[in-house]
């Protein structure tokens, strides 16, 4: 009896130990918890530090989710072994988990998994919950990208306009995993505007009517498998440059002026080598008259010979 006492004695005692160190390294961690209503357990704290996970970072993480108002339980619930996958995966949660508050305060279809995969996809899920609630600005074309302050676009009459345009965007977080970026937004709205001038008649049409530039380009849906919804354009900035079409007329007038100076002097060329032909054939002619006139004393004698005879 004696020695089965002290061996639940010391089982007793071993059970307080263990109990004891874990309330030692994990009990102010799981006390914050509870208090703050998160569903974390002592055997999720224990897993977390065998697979070497930051469980401060989880456990806050959760204690955020829970206190605004986010499901922490269920299929679809954040709970702590959707947590830990996802921190194992190599994923943000501070940053996905504040995302979803974000997105829930404002009322945006956004669930943990959609989080998640945009997280892991290399995308900042929170700035995109931020601009799909307050849009930004896109400056086009962007100096610092392409090294050019304004677009370059002609009319029909040949005037050059130089435009620069403020894109206003919100995010699309149903398009944000596999959608383009800013530079495609960019470059198609770029391409837009040059469309829209070049299909005016004058520039005096554009300089009137700013907004036709605008309504041209949004009405072409540009933000089709984009990863922004375009909420309007707007002309910022447009200025006159150079008259693209007289300097082209002035350049093709010279160019004719040199063919036509070409075949003048091709001509005068001609001439002056049918001159020294003419002139050849006439010193030609003159030799064979004078060796004709050579002649002439000649036949006279023989003539004048022949007549004796008879």
């Amino acid at each position: 009896m004696p020695n089965i006492a002290f061996i639940v004695a010391g089982i007793i005692a071993a059970a307080f130990l263990v109990v004891g160190m874990l309330f030692f390294f994990y009990g102010q961690l799981w006390l914050q918890a509870y208090s703050s209503g998160a569903k974390i357990r002592m055997l999720h704290l224990v897993s977390m530090s065998l697979l070497r996970i930051k469980s401060r970072v989880i456990v806050q993480a959760q204690i955020m989710a829970r206190q605004a108002g986010l499901p922490i339980t269920g299929s679809k619930g954040i709970t702590t072994r959707r947590l830990v996958a996802h921190c194992l995966a190599g994923g943000n949660v501070t940053n996905v988990i504040r995302a979803l508050i974000a997105a829930h305060r404002a009322k945006l279809n956004l669930n943990f998994d959609q989080a998640a995969a945009i997280d892991l996809a290399g995308r900042d899920v929170l700035d995109a919950v931020r601009t799909s609630v307050n849009p930004k600005v896109i400056v086009c074309p962007d100096p610092r990208k392409s090294g050019k302050p304004k677009l370059s676009a002609i009319a029909k009459n040949g005037v050059e306009l130089c435009v620069r345009a403020q894109v206003t965007v919100r995010t699309n977080l149903e398009r944000l995993i596999g959608g383009a970026t800013e530079e495609t937004i960019i470059a198609r709205i770029g391409e837009g505007i040059i469309t829209a001038i070049g299909s005016a008649d004058t520039h005096f049409e554009v300089m009137e009517n700013p907004d036709s530039i605008s309504e041209a380009v949004v009405a072409r849906g540009l933000d089709s498998q984009t990863a922004f919804q375009i909420v309007s354009i707007d002309i910022a900035d447009i200025d006159v440059g150079q008259n693209i079409g007289a300097r082209l007329q002035a350049d093709q007038a010279e160019a004719d002026t040199r063919v036509a100076r070409a075949k003048a002097e091709e001509r005068r060329s001609q001439a002056l080598a049918h001159e020294q032909e003419m002139k050849a054939r006439v010193a030609e002619n003159r030799a064979r008259v004078i060796e004709a006139e050579a002649l002439v004393p000649h036949s006279l004698a023989e003539a004048f010979r022949r007549g004796m005879s008879c």
